[in-house]
């Protein structure tokens, strides 16, 4: 038997919704994008399921928001423990999930771990601060302090790209806030989620807590807009694209909603960059997870003066990209989540030819179904792989006359996620970071470095609100202002 399928055999039957497990009619084959053979049979949700998760985690509001510290620590830190023992058979499951190669899969694990970890040291700094009310005669012998209380029930609906990590910055931070949370995974990829939510369930039980108190939905759109229409719903936790994320938004008005949505991330090289350094950011930032990473490198602006030295050394890396079977430790581009991804991905290359641009490498699919990497040289405005989200293998590198117009043409995107600009001087690195318009601005490296620790979302199309342990546990929580006269006026 396989790793993947020790773990699997773990599960119980059904969802995790209630304090136990529900069963469902229906169940769905999750199958290896690779080369379509199936991985398992997942359970499938309906608006049944859905309402009944709301109700059980509306039923425990109260209660998982007066959890002990203590208990809301433990449960996270042992789950993260559960976790970290299933290791490598974890990273054997998400590699046969996703399709993703498997050196992106354990830094996934990896990742997913330190969230966990760091969700439960940030219960021990949930607090809040007195305030000097008598800066105003009228607030004087007045006693001013604020708590931070659970924002309560919350929907995370996580992507596909990297289900056990997204769903980890959903789960962890609202436990460790004290909110009960209902996860939806993707169609395809719910397996290593329902292994997390399983995890922190039986830990939290064992801490002293209700199991209830996390709970897992899977289905379609309309167990979607069951769970974040619900006006018990106290904050939608949303990871995927910006039009269903708009819709969302619109739809769950007023309950508030945090997006991390799409982007179509820049890195400049300016002329006094290192060009090795910037070739090999381009290769490693716009290949990782076969470009399916809303902060893989997709946009290139190269100051012309340095414009044919790079591209040299740029070709020169992407011809070693290893293309092919994502089990295989030297692989780092494979089959994207489904063969309709792949179409589209190659529709839109073919579009950026016709609309003018040079297909330099890649761009075609090979006899195993994999789309080799390509690098677009010089795609105009206004078509799809320069302006949207390619979420695939795809670079776009485009030649700008300096560092003006390169920080110009970064901001000139409906996107503001993450951008990167490699140069040797300390005054571009800090006009790029006063300048760009995105919710992190790296330099020296690839835009797709995310520390878990560290405030990450964007601004513009790219989302609202901030996760990462210590700011989704602000989101998820409300101030609660206390004002005390320890002795009544008289008049």
């Amino acid at each position: 038997m396989s790793g993947a399928a020790r773990l699997l055999n773990r599960l119980p039957a059904g969802l995790p919704v209630g304090d136990g497990w529900v069963q469902v009619a229906e169940r769905a084959e999750v199958r290896f994008p690779y080369d379509g053979t199936p991985v398992a049979a997942a359970p499938v949700g309906d608006v049944a399921t859905a309402t009944a998760a709301l109700d059980a985690a509306v039923a425990v509001r109260d209660r998982v928001g007066r959890l002990p510290s203590h208990v809301r620590r433990r449960a996270l830190l042992e789950a993260s423990d559960v976790l970290a023992a299933a290791g490598e058979d974890l990273v054997e499951l998400l590699v046969l999930e996703t399709g993703k190669p498997r050196v992106d899969c354990r830094v996934e694990v990896e990742r997913t771990l330190l969230t966990l970890r760091t969700a439960a040291e940030e219960v021990a700094r949930l607090h809040g601060e007195t305030v000097p009310l008598d800066l105003l005669p009228s607030g004087e012998g007045l006693i001013g302090f604020w708590v931070r209380k659970p924002v309560g029930v919350v929907v995370g609906i996580a992507g596909f790209n990297y289900p056990l990590l997204l769903a980890a910055h959903k789960v962890a931070p609202a436990l460790a806030a004290g909110c009960p949370v209902v996860v939806k995974p993707a169609p395809q990829t719910p397996l290593a989620t329902l292994l997390l939510v399983h995890a922190v369930r039986e830990a939290l039980a064992a801490a002293g807590g209700p199991p209830s108190a996390v709970q897992l939905v899977t289905g379609g759109p309309d167990v979607g807009r069951t769970l974040t229409t619900d006006r018990r719903v106290g904050a939608v936790s949303f990871t995927g694209s910006a039009a269903v994320g708009h819709r969302i938004a619109r739809d769950a008005a007023p309950t508030k909603v945090l997006l991390e949505l799409g982007s179509n991330s820049a890195l400049v090289v300016a002329a006094d960059a290192d060009l090795d350094a910037a070739a090999d950011a381009v290769v490693r930032g716009g290949y990782y997870a076969s470009g399916q990473a809303c902060i893989s490198v997709q946009r290139v602006l190269v100051v012309e003066a340095v414009r044919e030295e790079f591209l040299r050394r740029l070709a020169d890396r992407v011809a070693g990209v290893v293309v092919g079977d994502p089990r295989d430790p030297a692989t780092r581009v494979s089959a994207l989540i489904d063969p309709a991804a792949t179409a589209r991905v190659q529709a839109w290359v073919r579009d950026a030819v016709a609309a003018g641009a040079t297909l330099v490498h890649g761009g075609r699919v090979g006899p195993d179904g994999v789309l080799a990497p390509a690098v677009l040289l010089d795609v105009p405005d206004g078509v799809a792989a320069w302006d949207e989200e390619v979420f695939g293998p795809v670079v776009a590198v485009r030649s700008v006359p300096d560092l003006d117009a390169a920080l110009a043409a970064v901001n000139a995107s409906r996107y503001g996620l993450h951008a990167s600009v490699f140069t040797s001087s300390l005054e571009s690195a800090l006009r790029a970071v006063d300048e760009l318009e995105v919710g992190g601005v790296v330099v020296n490296e690839v835009p797709g470095f995310r520390s878990d620790v560290m405030p990450y979302g964007g601004v513009k199309d790219s989302g609202t609100g901030r996760e990462g342990p210590r700011f989704a546990i602000e989101e998820l929580t409300v101030t609660r202002m206390a004002v005390i006269r320890p002795t009544p006026r008289s008049s």
